[in-house]
């Protein structure tokens, strides 16, 4: 495995070019990769400021093996230890510095000590570790709570209670960023479309949102219920209300990330007919 085997580009077109197909064939496993990079496609590389996103493919005999995307962070498609060690020589060697790798655990940790070996860097493994989870197939929620799933609507009061709510989702899962009416539009939160639970007498209660679809595939991506709502269904009769809108969109694959270390969201996915793709890990560098 060699160094120069990985094609570097600020080109998300190019990259796309490139690698889609690879990332396409395991849409699951590799829906950050997509998402990342239809973000930017969208959005232009002029939308995240400074820090520029930037793209890798690794190509042998004619063949993309694995990938990454750089935004701010690091993230990989699965990888083995020898590719994980050629990338992090030609990271260092290009003199990038890194604050973070996140992927599935094995490359992860195999890039975390690639990178510790080359640059010094101490990897440090986030208390907090993920489970992505796959679709397998949909099963109601019983016992199912009274009330009712919408679409979020375009009223003043519908968007301003999602924000506050996208903010506290942000708040518990340790995300650095600030989501209020001013920053909305610049965070990843604007992106996507949203289903809200409402109890009989039109109150929300709960709200799922997803991403656009991608590859055929849809990532659920928040699911929240304040604090003082939990308890009675609402996160399941959400989560299977945002599920059924996915794949009403025409989504062969649905996938969503859990706290590995919340056994009521696990078991709640479960239940719902969602199964382990494969767990997540994020490492920081200091």
């Amino acid at each position: 495995m060699h160094p120069d085997d990985w094609h570097l580009t600020d080109d998300v077109d190019g990259f796309l070019a490139r690698a889609g197909g690879f990332l396409r064939s395991r849409p699951g496993r590799h829906v950050m990769q997509l998402t990342w990079a239809e973000r930017v496609r969208r959005r232009g590389a002029g939308a995240f400021g400074a820090d520029a996103p930037s793209f890798g493919t690794l190509v042998r005999a004619g063949e993309v093996r694995g990938t990454f995307y750089r935004l701010g962070g690091l993230g990989l498609s699965p990888l083995t230890p020898e590719e994980a060690d050629s990338l992090a020589v030609r990271l260092a060697a290009e003199g990038h510095v890194l604050p973070r790798v996140s992927a599935d655990h094995a490359t992860a940790a195999a890039f975390a000590a690639a990178w510790q070996r080359h640059t010094g860097a101490t990897p440090k493994l986030r208390d907090t570790r993920l489970n992505l989870y796959g679709l397998h197939a949909l099963t109601p929620p019983r016992p199912h709570p009274h009330g009712r799933a919408r679409l979020l609507g375009d009223s003043g009061a519908d968007l301003e209670e999602t924000v506050r709510w996208c903010a506290e989702f942000a708040e518990a899962v340790g995300e650095d960023v600030t989501v209020d009416a001013a920053t909305w539009p610049a965070t990843r939160y604007a992106d996507k479309r949203y289903t809200l639970w409402e109890t009989p007498d039109g109150v929300p209660v709960s709200v799922a949102g997803m991403n656009p679809l991608i590859g055929g595939q849809i990532q659920i991506d928040v699911v929240y219920t304040p604090a003082h709502l939990r308890g009675h269904g609402y996160a399941a009769a959400v989560t299977a209300a945002v599920t059924r809108t996915a794949l009403a969109a025409g989504a062969r694959d649905v996938v969503l990330f859990a706290d590995a270390g919340n056994p009521s969201s696990n078991a709640l996915y479960r239940r719902l007919g969602y199964r382990v793709l494969t767990g997540w890990s994020v490492y920081d560098f200091a």
